[in-house]
């Protein structure tokens, strides 16, 4: 069955933020023809990982990618409301725990090659459904179908749900706030990345002041390695 939702992006063109996503993009790419299944995290809330997420998945479907978009945050989904989203959407959380079809799972946008799956209704036990058969089931079938399969999870510094999925991708992107994450809590979060055997593919430094370094725009992003130094 066929579903369509229309999502409106309300940011504000802006030329850095937008090359930042793109070198994003690219060095992605550059991480090789067998990672296809790619999740975002954070160490805490509000890093801005489901921003830099959904506007990564726009960046690649304009290149003509087949993307699938994947809200995973089943705790606090911020989809419906930040893309002011008017239709009814169904999502993971019903999908595995047996309340929906995988028919309805799957929602095409008005952005282009970029399918979405909401999160569907908090629920009680988010870490409990995750780590179901269903959800790698379910990746395993849409990675013959997407060139892209992009995950945005809980900050993995509050709850585990980041490193159940973890387990199931092929990469891992942390988004770190500046100013905000002290290097000892991310170096905790990379060390759990690690655990799960997961590639941690690189860290994105978000929201960097201006007003303290030019060479930074508000909104642009670094993307490097994340090993330790």
């Amino acid at each position: 069955m066929e579903q369509k939702v229309i999502m409106t992006d309300v940011r504000k063109k802006d030329y850095f933020y937008e090359e930042a996503i793109k070198t994003l993009r690219t060095n992605i790419q550059f991480t090789g023809k067998n990672v296809k299944i790619i999740m975002f995290t954070s160490c805490l809330p509000n890093e801005g990982k489901s921003d830099v997420a959904f506007q990564l998945a726009q960046e690649v479907g304009n290149m003509g990618k087949k993307v699938m978009l994947i809200d995973a945050d089943i705790r606090r989904s911020v989809y419906v409301n930040r893309y002011k989203i008017k239709e009814k959407v169904n999502g993971l959380s019903q999908y595995l725990s047996g309340q929906l079809a995988k028919e309805f799972l799957i929602y095409q946008t008005n952005f282009l090659n970029v399918d979405m799956i909401f999160s569907g209704p908090m629920a009680p036990n988010p870490s409990e459904l995750l780590e179901e058969a269903s959800f790698s089931d379910l990746l395993k079938e849409l990675r013959n179908t997407y060139d892209y399969i992009i995950l945005d999870t809980p900050p993995l510094g509050s709850v585990t749900d980041a490193a159940i999925v973890a387990k199931e991708c092929d990469g891992a992107v942390l988004v770190i706030e500046s100013e905000r994450v002290s290097y000892k809590l991310a170096q905790k979060v990379q060390e759990q990345l690690e655990k799960t055997g997961c590639k941690i593919l690189g860290a994105v430094l978000n929201k960097v002041n201006i007003e303290k370094d030019k060479y930074y725009q508000k909104y642009n992003y670094y993307y490097g390695n994340s090993k330790k130094r």
